[in-house]
């Protein structure tokens, strides 16, 4: 007991660590210009000038009086924010801000009721993202999962062949590829889907109208993402089940005649699970990174196009935001992963 405790202490320990550099590597390199710096004093400067306009008679003061009044304001918080302090100190101060999820303030973008607070915007723009994009791999997960099993059923039959095929063109085209291809099919020729978008504007008001209209914006995207990444799944799940086929224990279950259900269920799927559920894991929080531009294509109102927004107008607050949510996101799923492991693999418990 002590000694599992233990390793998963150290594990998360080390995960937490690698947040941490993490997120201070990227701070160095967004503010390796000072761009965080001008950011945080241009919000100052803003929200400084913002509350003075709402003053009585501010606008009968002179302007250089004006002026003097916002300059002497903004010493002050960047004094207390601690703007004037050395270089390094402030990257650790950013690095607080960042783990804490204090965010900021949006530099150009805003959120759909005008906000331009970095969590709400973000936090705005989640739901959409997982709502497609987890849905798409656990499908995709499931149908590659079945595929496989087919596929390593017997290799290098026909079926094994056709699939492996597939597989290796849809690895090489990136899903934004067939995106634009379907949308071009689908949307502009046979005109069966709309051209993207989460809704129909206006929205219908009947909230079952409206869910099935979000299905229908959502079916062409969800089936560009299942197309082209399924190939990929079943044949990585093909090749760890004939791996795993081949090892002794699995060749001597056979020679006891042991039903070929009870082979692939007990001797084959059960070691194959924790490698599969470490990649649906990984797989839902990468395709929320690798969501950029399939949400662009389809403007999907998600984590990614909200990415591809943020980087073409350099709004920095939003990048490192994102940035920091995917690391919390990643760490948190490794651990999850750690204590499923340990769970299933007694070998791990000890750390062996």
């Amino acid at each position: 007991m002590g000694s599992r405790i233990g390793y998963f202490a150290k594990r998360t320990v080390m995960l937490v660590a690698t947040l941490v550099i993490a997120t201070y590597i990227t701070i160095l390199i967004a503010n390796a210009g000072g761009l965080i710096d001008e950011i945080i004093i241009s919000q100052l400067r803003y929200d400084i000038t913002s509350n003075l306009a709402r003053m009585p008679g501010w606008g009968q003061l002179p302007e250089a009086e004006k002026t003097a009044m916002i300059e002497e304001r903004l010493e002050s918080a960047i004094r207390a924010k601690g703007l004037d302090r050395p270089f390094i100190e402030r990257t650790f101060l950013y690095l607080r801000d960042a783990l804490t999820l204090s965010l900021g303030r949006a530099l150009f973008l805003t959120s759909a009721s005008g906000s331009k607070q970095v969590s709400v915007i973000i936090l705005e723009r989640l739901p959409q993202t997982v709502l497609l994009f987890t849905t798409g791999t656990i499908l995709y997960s499931i149908l590659g999962l079945f595929i496989g099993l087919q596929m390593a059923r017997r290799p290098g039959g026909v079926f094994d062949k056709v699939a492996s095929f597939f597989a290796v063109v849809t690895q090489v085209i990136p899903p934004w590829f067939f995106g634009i291809l379907f949308l071009l099919s689908f949307a502009f020729y046979i005109r069966i889907f709309p051209f993207g978008g989460m809704v129909s504007v206006p929205a219908p008001r009947d909230p079952f109208q409206k869910f099935l209209d979000i299905l229908y914006h959502m079916a062409l995207p969800l089936f560009t993402w299942i197309f082209s990444l399924v190939g990929s799944w079943a044949y990585v799940t093909r090749n760890l089940v004939v791996q795993i086929a081949e090892d002794d224990y699995v060749i001597a279950a056979k020679a006891k005649g042991l039903p070929e259900s009870l082979i692939m269920r007990r001797y084959i799927l059960r070691p194959a699970l924790p490698p599969i559920i470490t990649s649906v894991a990984l797989a839902v929080i990468s395709s929320w990174q690798g969501a950029i531009i399939t949400e662009t294509v389809f403007n999907w109102p998600g984590l990614g196009s909200l990415f591809y927004a943020a980087i073409a107008t350099l709004d920095a607050p939003i990048i490192i935001g994102l940035t920091v949510v995917y690391a919390y996101l990643l760490v948190a799923t490794v651990l999850i992963l750690e204590i499923l492991y340990g769970v299933m693999d007694p070998r791990i418990r000890t750390g062996g």
